[in-house]
């Protein structure tokens, strides 16, 4: 023990010598950043800590009496120091005490005149920093009531004031616990008096000091001007205490200096905690002063909330619970809203926020909460009734304490946790546990209210499952059964109607296309179909409700029932009809009865139903549907659609419904078509020559194709042409999508500006279309110093003038981002426009070499003056040039000079302007001439840019003598010249050596603009097709410039616009790259910097030039230097980390400050100095920053931040650091507080935190909740949204994940975004207005550039088809933008039930929909995403995709949505969502299906003897399948909207080259191989389950991943898969028979050679260094002891093969499962079967006995194989014997296979054919062993079954291996490998790095 003291105390001493060299800015750390968060919460020992540390230096005693009253407050709070941390913070502080202690030298230390001491510090501390005089200014300020003119000057000083006053607040709060000891009549009298005036005083700027979120309501704050603004005042007044309101309790207390208002009364009533309070008061506060701002601001003195505005956010606040009401019929709590005031619906919205702010995970069931409030509001309104506060009777416990938390939602969560806890960590069956939408479902029916209230405990929603299978409540209305039947069942009307269609076209075709009546009648066959069909559908819902009808409503259960036996009977009839008039059909009956009835029959049902389709879906209908409440309709609407509290509505209007049926049409036109003519019709000739061969001879033994008109062979024949059938109207939605999307695209004016020339050539109407969408009224209201004509010039300088600070605010922050150098924002950036100068003065990157080019023009001229100024005006930016220049010229030099020279200047430029207006310019001024003058005006600009000097002044007088002498002397005509050599003033003034003396050094900011602009205009050369450079910069100004002129709604004033928030859940990803990330190397030399340097080259350049970093080479930067900092966050902002997207989404307020500031809104009376554009310090605007804070909020949900705190993680550090740079951050976290019981158990607390940062930088706490418990019971992410969403604020919030990133000019437009949700988008508002996405990755690698063009053409021209005209867009992830009270009021913008609601956004978009919102899409404005880089990195994460849309399967929202959306709709929803895997995986089967089929063909011998009768197979059909399915398989279709895209967006050309780019690159490896992957996980997850969250890491791959690796991650996903494809095609090739012979079945099938190369291959293809023969040999030894290396307990996967084998089998759990997989895996006992029969050695014998005698022999190898593997563990003598027999075995082996090849008919053939039929029977025995593990591991054979998988795995490795291994021997291919990889730059740098690392392994040889 005694060494961890002497350890603390080393790190104390260091702790304090670092403090001691830390300056002011640095983070506080050491002891007072040490302090246990269980210590935190109830005092304030942090801050004493805080103020010892501030005054050591001061008066070390003071500090040390300061740290001894924390210790003993810590060790009052906590004597047994049980919480976490809390004794070793003791022992540390301890230290600390005993460190000021020693510095005493050893004198002794009389405690009791310690409060002495303190007494007298205090008041010299006070007077030291004059806190009386500042408090008597704001005591004055505040009773004027008026802003002065210098309150920016005392906001500085009181700013400055923060930390003096947070001192004397520890101060004071240490007397007062020491004056209890003191005498009463000494010091302890003076300290109580001034206590007691500390108290009476209100006006105290301490207020600052107490901790608030974004408005101050605890007390006063100078430092925030939130409070003064009218709405907010109103707001404020509006909750405020009033004489009618029941009396409080005398004792209540109050927090902070402010007055009662309703949260008091609520907090009284019902027991909600103290900081969940203070935050849905500042929550309400400012929900009603925006919604008062959008209706006007007050002007009153006592400002006052209009009632519009309450009642706006009561009925949006209360719309789902108002609903709710509705649908249960049952009476809201008010009678109608007319009955009720105003006080009483914001006494209704305070306790609905206060409800939802404690509610934690209950805030996943919105009905539940809706519940709640019911009676809790019942309860509230018979409490205002009387005069009297009393406590609520349902939050009284047992111990008469009132506690929200404890009697209410403590109860709701336990049960919750219980079921949770069922899942088995996602591995249980969801039938067996409720998850969050259980429990909210059972509030959707008014049996809820057999829960009563007070909850009954008892009650079945409260029913907590028994473990071991004991009584618990089932599953509310449906049952998550994991089955692939789900997909027929939400979707029966797609199956249904794809059949339907199949059959009749079959029909048509086999009737030789005749539309006769016999054909109608035979096409009459779908009615039967069709009602077995629903009939089947109906059965599935019976089964799969199984698990819920204990619970389920009984008019669900009775409606299932009664569809049952209505279609039960129904298929029973119309079947028996249809027999029926089969029958008459045959015998050619002349009465046709059973026709009439059948007929009749399906007509009257037909029309039926079309009329109940019209009244419910069809748009103009539903209403009457809607309002009819007859029984006899109501029930057949119940029966043909069940009624949810959700999916209610579910309908567009009637333009929006006809335009995506159209849609649809056009699809079905062509789908049908395609199949008719070349896939049905082209089988029927083929399909009747084959049912009338006569019986064909076969190969092997056949067992069930006897008499049965070769069934099979029909059935392998027309497989895949259905396969492809069912999948392929997916193929033409994805063509008709792309059209259409480029079609809206183009109309939408995407992609006009898609050049910099086009920037160039369109910048003159930017500032016009600017001003148009972006600039709100106010500012267009405010008056120039040039007075606004209704001239167009004079239109062009104002926009230009409005235009200017934002454009170099954009280009500012383009600079800051390194994107372009120094001189680029010079050429770039626009002067203000709001000068003298009446021309509009554009950047000089547009005028750049104008002037140039006008003088060459100038001297070439010959003509007049109006034929020179016509061809300089054929660039209208050169005539705009030389204006300018002229005009420029003219004001310099009139401010230059005085005297004589001023009248030289006006006379010279009078002369010029008459002659101009004569036409006389070229008489009048010497052209030639031009480059001199223009020379020595540019040398004296060179001298003006500078800082003035005495030297440099005397330079500037001769510089503008030198001017005056060549356009005196040389530049004017010769009569001119003599006028002015004989002017008397100037002569007499130019011989007394008076002219241009002296001269006036610019010091006008508008003349010194206009010289460095004129110098610049006259210097630079440049083309400004080079401006700027970096091609993102120009990437982004393209894009924003080209939305200026789309439709965007006009933007409103800051103060008018509505609110939003932005809100990014984190976990543990990079927050910022250290020092040492950056710089470690991976085996190739390569670092993180290092690569980053190569791939952003001018990126570096512009960085080094930005610290001061002259050299562009790689500076070493210091570990403690500011430019190390500023290295890793350029680092950081490079990579997908935190801070590059707190960087980003913070560029929101800058906007929005940058915007009201420019409104001009102020505190003020006097806004007479707001007259021009200026931007400058608008950041330091108190009013823009307040302004932007009631309209935006940022919260970062950390979700560990407090453990990563505990842990000094460096990531808590970097997360703190961002704090300080950001004060409008705010990160929620959540904290666990651990304590000990008497019984030796740990419990925990969990609470919701918010922090900010402090004056000192340190981390505030502003609130903590306490939460019922871990709130993590589902899903990560979501829970970590849904604890921290309650900090949110305003109207609307934006989901941003962290590997996101924003641009200043594309906030700019958020405000416009915002109002769409004001639009006019359909029959509802919009609820989730979707945003496009740059992905900003796709410069990293070749695969990067795919997935970045896949995911950018989804996110664009996809979407935009999703959501207009098809209106199915759902939320595929962030950067949406939530209308934030819809959502929170109905279950979050998330689902969080475990592994159900694995991908959880996309649950959002689902939940908006069924609960009639409207989803939007919108491509004006644009954020960064980053996407996966690597294989590995795509494959996880698209496996975690197709997992989530393998759970979306099993979901009740998408079996809801399958049911209610009309049939159309349902068509979009499907092919969008799950219905896109499930043609993927089509894709893939459709191989299979053709291949098995063949293969049948090839070993019955039936191919041929087809051939030989038919002499034709249908080739037509199979070319139209294989050919649908390969271009599927490479990404075509894939391809085909990215190409439109690149079209619309790039142009034809650059569309064109950047396909054949992607072609070589390998796009189509990399697409079939993604197929693979989407396949697979999809499949697995439907079968077994297993989906889960797949971290992918966002980091950049620029690292080598070994063999080994990916063997284990493609394994089985694709290896095994592929090898079977190939074994197929083999057996096809060696057994089948073609026309062309073994040539042309390859040619067919190339696509399936294509798909095996590219799953075995694209893993090392697409692997860094993967073909480098180094690599390659440390690969093969990895792996070999991979493989090799034997598991055991806590080995993990990547360690050892077998513990690899035993993860990879887990996803076979239930009995379901295992069936399902022995049936999967019995397809490869065909190879076996069929090969043997092929044998030399069996001839024509086709009996069963050779079949039997292959399993024989199979035994035999098997035998042969133990006993080569046999090791025994003891007795050395049996290792002799073994090995002995082991010997003679390999000999007789050998001998005997010698012998059968030489006396049988055995050839060497037919040995590789039987390795080639056992190894897939092999394979069998395998997969069955493994799926009934138990029963094999009982009968003692696993242990031989892991040898055996061990031996395929090798197999397959080496089989892999081997061509990598060849191709790694040349070295060009290694070199191809990179260039295919990577950009150039970055392979250049590899090579380089490849050289580097030889020599310096080279030196490191020589050295030894």
């Amino acid at each position: 023990m005694a060494r961890v003291y002497d350890n603390w105390e080393r790190l104390v001493k260091a702790v304090l010598r670092s403090e001691q060299r830390g300056g002011h800015q640095r983070t506080p750390s050491g002891i007072a950043g040490a302090v246990p968060d269980s210590l935190q919460r109830t005092t304030n020992i942090n801050a004493i800590l805080q103020a010892a540390d501030e005054i050591q230096s001061e008066d070390p005693n003071v500090a040390r009496i300061l740290c001894e009253q924390a210790y003993t407050m810590a060790q009052n709070l906590d004597p047994n120091s049980d919480g976490r941390g809390v004794l070793q913070f003791k022992t540390g502080l301890m230290s600390v005490i005993k460190q000021k202690l020693a510095k005493k030298d050893g004198g002794r230390i009389d405690r009791n005149r310690d409060i002495e001491r303190l007494w007298e510090f205090y008041h010299q501390y006070k007077r030291r920093h004059r806190v009386d005089d500042i408090q008597r200014e704001e005591q004055k300020w505040r009773e004027s009531g008026n802003f002065s003119s210098n309150i920016g000057d005392l906001q500085l000083r009181f700013s400055e004031m923060k930390k003096v006053f947070a001192t004397l607040r520890a101060l004071v709060e240490v007397m007062e616990a020491l004056s209890k000891d003191a005498a009463p009549d000494g010091v302890g009298r003076l300290i109580m008096e001034e206590l007691r005036r500390i108290k009476k005083s209100d006006a105290t700027i301490s207020g600052d000091l107490i901790p608030y979120n974004i408005v101050p309501l605890e007390a006063p704050s100078l430092t925030n001007a939130i409070g003064y603004f009218p709405e907010v005042r109103g707001a404020i007044s509006a909750i405020r205490y009033n004489e009618q309101f029941p009396r409080l309790p005398a004792d209540f207390e109050i927090s902070g200096q402010r007055d009662l208002d309703m949260f008091d009364l609520l907090e009284y009533v019902f027991g909600f905690q103290k900081d969940n309070v203070r935050n849905q008061r500042e929550h309400l506060i400012l929900a009603l002063a925006n919604a008062q701002s959008r209706l006007g601001i007050p002007v009153d003195a006592d400002p006052k909330l209009d009632e519009r505005a309450v009642r706006d956010v009561f009925l949006k606040v209360l719309d789902n619970y108002i609903k709710w009401c509705r649908y249960l019929r049952i009476r809201l709590v008010w009678n109608s809203l007319e009955a009720i005031n105003k006080d009483r619906k914001l006494f209704l919205v305070s306790l609905y926020f206060c409800i939802w702010g404690e509610a934690a995970n209950v805030r996943f069931l919105p009905e539940c909460i809706c519940y709640i409030f019911h009676h809790m509001a019942r309860e509230l309104d018979a409490i205002l009734d009387h005069g009297e506060a009393t406590h609520a009777t349902s939050c009284i416990s047992e111990n008469g304490s009132v506690s929200f938390l404890e009697q209410i939602i403590c109860p709701i969560y336990e049960t919750l946790a219980e079921e949770a806890s069922r899942n088995n960590n996602g591995k249980a069956a969801h039938s067996e546990w409720r998850n969050y939408d259980d429990f909210n479902e059972y509030f959707w029916s008014p049996a809820c209210f057999e829960l009563s209230w007070p909850m009954k405990k008892d009650s079945s929603f409260l029913l907590k499952p028994k473990p071991k299978k004991g009584k618990r409540t089932g599953k509310s209305s449906f049952v998550e059964h994991r089955t692939f039947l789900h997909l027929y069942r939400s979707f029966h009307r797609l199956w249904i109607f794809l059949i339907v269609m199949f059959q009749a076209l079959a029909i048509v075709a086999f009737n030789d296309g005749k539309l006769n009546l016999n054909t109608f009648k035979r096409v009459l066959s779908v009615g039967p179909t069709f009602a077995v069909m629903n009939f089947l559908e109906s059965c599935l819902d019976v089964l799969l409700t199984f698990g819920a009808y204990t619970t389920a409503r009984g008019m669900a259960i009775s409606r299932l029932v009664i569809r049952f036996f209505w279609w039960g009977l129904s298929s029973a009839f119309v079947l028996y009809v249809y027999l029926k008039l089969l029958e008459e059909m045959n015998t050619n009956a002349s009465d046709s009865v059973y026709f009439r009835i059948y007929v009749l029959v399906l007509g009257v049902y037909a029309g039926f139903r079309v009329v109940l389709a019209l009244l419910l879906k069809f748009p103009s209908c539903h209403r009457i549907s809607e309002m009819s409440d007859h029984p006899f309709f109501q029930f057949f609407k119940w029966i043909y659609e069940e009624r949810y509290f959700v999916g209610r509505g579910l309908v567009e209007r009637t333009s929006d419904y006809i335009s995506y049926v159209f849609y649809w049409l056009v699809i079905f036109a062509c789908k049908f078509t395609f199949a008719y003519f070349l896939q049905i019709k082209p089988l029927v000739e083929p399909t009747r020559i084959i049912i009338n061969l006569p019986r064909l001879r076969y190969s092997w033994h056949d067992l069930i194709s006897k008499n049965n008109n070769n069934a099979l062979t029909i059935a392998s024949l027309w497989a895949p042409v259905v396969a492809i059938y069912l999948m392929d109207i997916h193929i033409w939605y994805t063509l008709l999508s792309a059209i259409y999307g480029a079609v809206m695209g183009a109309r939408a004016r995407l992609g006009e500006i898609r050049s910099v020339e086009m920037v160039h050539k369109r910048f003159e109407s930017f500032p016009e279309a600017f001003v148009k969408n972006l600039v709100s009224p106010q500012i267009k209201k405010i008056p120039f110093e040039a007075q606004a004509s209704e001239t167009s010039h004079d239109n062009n300088k104002a926009y230009a003038a409005m235009f200017s600070p934002f454009w170099n605010e954009i280009i500012r922050s383009l600079r800051e981002e390194d994107f372009i150098s120094n001189r680029e924002m010079d050429l770039l950036s626009m002067p203000s426009n709001t000068g003298s100068l009446k021309l509009v003065q554009w950047p000089l990157f547009l005028l750049s070499s104008k002037i140039l080019l006008a003088i060459d023009l100038a001297l070439d001229c010959k003509d007049t003056q109006a034929d020179l100024w016509s061809r300089i005006c054929k660039d209208e930016y050169m005539a705009y040039a030389v204006q300018e220049c002229y005009s420029s010229i003219e004001k310099i030099l009139h401010s230059l000079v005085d005297g004589e020279g001023r009248l030289w200047v006006e006379r010279i430029f009078r002369e010029i302007n008459s002659s101009i207006s004569e036409g006389s310019l070229v008489i009048t001024l010497s052209l030639k001439k031009l480059p001199v003058v223009l020379s020595r005006f540019t040398a004296l600009t060179g001298l003006l840019t500078r800082d003035p000097t005495p030297e440099l002044a005397k330079g500037a007088a001769k510089a503008v003598y030198d001017f005056y002498d060549v356009v005196t002397h040389e530049l004017l005509s010769s009569d001119l010249r003599e006028q002015l050599d004989t002017w008397h003033i100037l002569l007499r003034a130019r011989n007394e050596g008076r002219l241009f003396s002296r001269i006036e050094w610019p010091k006008d900011p508008d003349i010194k603009e206009q010289v460095k602009r004129l110098h610049l205009l006259l210097t630079v050369k440049d083309s400004a097709a080079n401006i700027p450079k970096n091609l993102e910069a120009r990437r982004r100004l393209e894009f924003f410039t080209n939305s200026l002129f789309m439709d965007m709604p006009p933007a409103k004033p800051v103060c008018e616009m509505m609110p939003f928030c932005v809100f990014t859940p984190y976990y543990s990803e990079t927050v910022l790259y250290s020092n040492s990330e950056l710089r470690v190397e991976n085996e190739d030399g390569i670092s993180i910097l290092f690569y980053l340097q190569k791939i952003f080259p001018d990126e570096w350049e512009n960085f080094l030039e930005r610290i001061g970093h002259g050299d562009g080479g790689d500076a070493e930067f210091q570990e403690t230097s500011t430019n190390a900092l500023e290295l890793r966050f350029w680092a950081s902002y490079r990579g997908q980390t935190l801070a590059r997207t707190v960087r980003g989404m913070m560029y929101y307020r800058r906007a929005l400050m940058l915007q009201s500031y420019l409104e001009r809104r102020s505190l003020e009376e006097d806004v007479s100095y707001h007259t021009s554009f200026t931007t400058q310090g608008f950041e330091l605007s108190r009013e823009a920053r307040a302004q932007a804070d009631i309209k935006f909020t940022y919260v970062v949900s950390c979700q560990i931040y407090g453990q990563q705190k505990q842990r000094k993680a460096p990531e808590a550090a970097d997360i703190a650091l961002l704090l300080q740079r950001n004060e409008a951050l705010r990160v929620a976290f959540i904290h666990v507080e651990e304590s000990g019981a008497a019984d030796g158990k740990v419990t925990k607390e969990f609470y919701s935190k918010l922090v900010k940062a402090d004056e000192h930088g340190k981390d505030q706490e502003i609130f903590s909740i306490k939460l019922p418990g871990d709130p993590k019971l589902g899903e990560g992410k979501p829970e970590n949204q849904n604890h921290a969403i309650i900090f949110t604020r305003g109207e609307a919030v934006q989901t941003i994940d962290m590997n996101q990133d924003n641009y200043l000019e594309e906030a700019m437009k958020m405000r416009n975004l915002l109002e769409e949700f004001r639009g006019n988008h359909g029959l509802r508002p919009p609820t989730i207005l979707g945003v496009r996405e740059h992905v900003f990755t796709g410069s990293v690698s070749s695969l990067a550039w795919f997935m970045s063009n896949q995911e950018t053409s989804f996110v664009t021209l996809g979407q935009r088809v999703l959501a207009k005209p098809l209106k199915v867009r759902m939320h595929y992830g962030h950067p949406d933008v939530f209308d934030r009270i819809f959502h929170v009021t109905r279950g979050g913008i998330s689902k969080a039930s475990r592994v159900i609601n694995i991908s959880e956004d996309i649950y959002a978009g689902f939940n908006s929909t069924l609960r009639q919102g409207n989803i939007t899409h919108h491509e004006y404005i644009q954020v960064g995403k980053g996407r996966d880089v690597g294989l590995n990195q795509i494959a996880l994460f698209e496996g975690k995709v197709a997992g989530g849309n393998g759970e979306q399967v099993l979901s009740r929202d998408v079996y809801r949505l399958g049911q209610l959306f009309d049939f159309f709709r349902m068509l979009s929803f499907f092919f969008t969502t799950v219905g896109y895997y499930v043609c993927t995986m089509m894709t893939v089967l459709t191989i299979y299906v053709f291949l098995y089929g063949r293969a049948y063909l090839a070993f019955s011998g039936l191919d041929k003897g087809i051939s030989r009768e038919a002499k034709l197979l249908g080739n037509t059909a199979f070319d139209a399948v294989l050919n649908a399915q390969f271009l599927v398989q490479i990404g075509v279709f894939t391809a085909v909207p990215m190409i439109m895209g690149f079209i619309l967006e790039l142009g034809l050309l650059q569309a064109v080259f950047s396909f054949i780019t992607m072609q070589l690159q390998l796009c189509s490896v990399f697409f079939t191989f993604s197929l693979g992957t989407r396949t697979h996980y999809f499949g697995r997850t439907i079968l077994h389950g297993g989906a889960k969250y797949r971290a992918t890491g966002r980091g950049f791959v620029v690292r080598h991943i070994k063999f080994a690796e990916n063997y284990r991650l493609y394994s089985r996903s694709h290896f095994v898969k592929a090898l079977e494809v190939a074994l197929l095609l083999i057996v096809c090739i060696a057994y089948g028979y073609s026309e062309g012979g073994a040539v042309s079945f390859i040619l067919l099938t190339i696509s399936s050679w294509f798909l095996v190369i590219s799953w075995l291959f694209a893993p090392y293809i697409f692997n860094p260094s993967g073909f480098e023969w180094q690599k390659t040999v440390e690969d093969f030894d990895d792996w070999t002891n991979w493989l090799m290396y034997k598991g055991g307990v806590g080995v993990k996967g990547d360690n050892s093969w077998e513990s690899w084998w035993d993860e990879e089998q887990m996803h076979i759990q239930t009995l379901r499962g295992r069936i399902l997989e022995t049936i999967l895996s019995l397809r490869f006992i065909m190879f076996q079967y069929g090969i043997v029969y092929k044998l030399h050695a069996t001839g024509n014998d086709t009996s069963i006995a050779v079949y039997g005698f292959s399993w024989v022999v199979l035994v035999g190898i098997v035998l042969i194989f133990k006993i080569f593997t046999f090791s025994p563990k003891k007795s050395t003598n049996f290792q002799l014997m073994l090995r002995f027999i082991q010997g003679a075995t390999a000999i007789g082996l050998i001998v005997a296979l010698c012998l059968v090849v030489l006396f049988t008919s055995l050839t060497v053939a037919d040995l590789f054919a039987s390795i080639l039929a056992f190894i897939p029977t092999g394979w069998l025995i395998l997969s069955l062993a493994i799926t009934w593990k138990k029963i094999v591991r009982s009968l003692g054979l696993w242990e031989s079954v892991k040898e055996f998988a061990r031996m395929y795995d090798a197999g397959m490795g080496i089989l892999i291996f081997a061509p990598i291994a060849v191709l790694s021997w040349f070295p060009f291919v290694s070199t191809f490998q990179s260039r295919l990889l990577f950009n150039q730059a970055f392979s250049r740098g590899l090579e380089i790095s490849l050289i580097l690392a030889g020599n310096k392994a080279n030196v490191e040889a020589n050295s030894f």
